[in-house]
C-alpha cells in the first residue's frame, strides 16, 4: 500500500492524575525523523514511545507530544504538602508586614497554591503501559489516514503516467516522419546552393552528412527509455510499501529523457511533446515528494 508522510492523529485515556494524550503529527522528510515532546515526569516513557513509532513509520518527520492534564478537581487520595503550607504560611506573614492592606488568602487561594497538594506518585508501570496503548492506538489512526490519502496521490500519479503513454505513443509516429522531412528540405537547400552539378563524390558526401544528422536528432532511444521508466513507475505503485525514494529517483530520469528529447527533437510537434512530458513529468514529483 502507497502512504503519504502527512497525517495526524490522536489519542487519550483519564487516569486518577488526570488525562493521558498522545498527539502525532507526520509531514514529509527525506528520512525519518522523530521530535519528542514529553514532560519531565513523563520523559522516561520517550524509548517505548520511539520504538512503537519505528516498527510503524519509516519516513517522514513525525512529532509526537505525550502530556498528562490535571483533573479539574483534586484527585482522590491527595493530600496537603506540610512543607509547602508552612512556606505559604510565612511568606504570607511577610507579605502582611509589608503590605498591611492586602487581604488574608483564601481556602481556595491556599489549595490552589502549587505544591500544596500533593499528588501521589505516578505508578510507573501502569502508566508506561497506558501510554503504549495510546500510542498504538494514535499510530494505527495515523497509518490509516496516510494510506487514505496515499491512495490518492498513486492515482494522481497513474493519471500522470497514462498521460505521458499517451503523449509518446502520438508522437512515436511523428519521428521518421520528421527525419524524413528534415532530410529532403536540407538536400534541396543544399542543391541550391551548389547548384545542379553535383559530383557523384559530393553527392554521397552530402548524404553522409545527412546520415549523421539522422544519427543525432533520432530520438526513438529515449522514446524507448521514457516507456520502461513508465513501466517502472506503474510496477512501483503496484508493489507498494515505503516506495517514495524510487518514484523520485525514477522522475528525475524521465526528466532527463524528456529534456534529451527536447533538445534532439527535429519538428516543432516533438518539442511541444517533450515539453509536455517534462510538465507531466514535474506534476508526477510533486506528489511522489509526499510519498512514505
Amino acid at each position: 500500500m502507497i502512504q503519504s508522510m502527512t497525517g495526524y492523529a490522536a489519542s487519550s485515556a483519564d487516569t486518577p492524575r488526570g488525562t493521558l494524550s498522545v498527539e502525532l503529527r507526520s509531514v514529509n522528510a527525506r528520512f525519518l525523523d522523530l521530535q519528542f515532546r514529553i514532560s519531565d515526569e513523563l520523559r522516561a516513557l520517550e524509548p517505548v514511545l520511539r520504538e512503537l513509532i519505528g516498527t510503524r513509520v519509516s519516513r517522514g518527520k513525525l512529532d509526537c507530544r505525550l502530556f498528562l492534564t490535571d483533573n479539574a478537581g483534586i484527585a482522590p487520595g491527595a493530600r496537603l504538602n506540610a512543607e509547602a503550607l508552612a512556606r505559604l504560611r510565612e511568606l504570607s506573614v511577610e507579605v502582611a508586614k509589608a503590605m498591611p492592606q492586602a487581604g488574608p488568602l483564601r481556602i481556595a487561594d491556599v489549595l490552589r497554591w502549587p505544591g500544596v497538594i500533593a499528588e501521589s506518585p505516578l505508578d510507573e508501570e501502569q502508566t508506561r503501559a497506558l501510554a503504549a496503548g495510546l500510542c498504538r492506538k494514535a499510530l494505527d489512526e495515523l497509518v490509516a489516514s496516510r494510506g487514505r490519502e496515499g491512495a490518492k496521490l498513486a492515482a494522481v500519479v497513474g493519471e500522470r503516467v497514462a498521460a505521458m503513454r499517451r503523449r509518446l505513443e502520438q508522437a512515436a509516429p511523428l519521428v521518421p516522419q520528421s527525419l524524413a522531412a528534415y532530410q529532403a528540405k536540407l538536400a534541396e537547400r543544399l542543391k541550391e546552393a551548389i547548384g545542379s552539378a553535383l559530383s557523384p563524390a559530393f553527392d554521397e558526401r552530402v548524404r553522409a552528412e545527412l546520415a549523421v544528422f539522422a544519427a543525432k536528432v533520432d530520438v526513438d532511444e529515449e522514446l524507448t527509455r521514457l516507456r520502461v521508466h513508465l513501466d517502472e513507475t506503474e510496477q512501483t505503485l503496484k508493489r507498494g510499501g515505503a516506495v517514495g525514494k524510487r518514484l523520485d529517483f525514477i522522475a528525475q530520469e524521465l526528466n532527463r529523457e524528456a529534456n534529451t528529447l527536447a533538445s534532439k527533437a527535429a519538428s516543432p510537434e516533438i518539442a511541444d511533446c517533450a515539453l509536455e512530458l517534462k510538465l507531466l513529468v514535474e506534476q508526477m514529483r510533486e506528489q511522489v515528494q509526499n510519498i512514505e
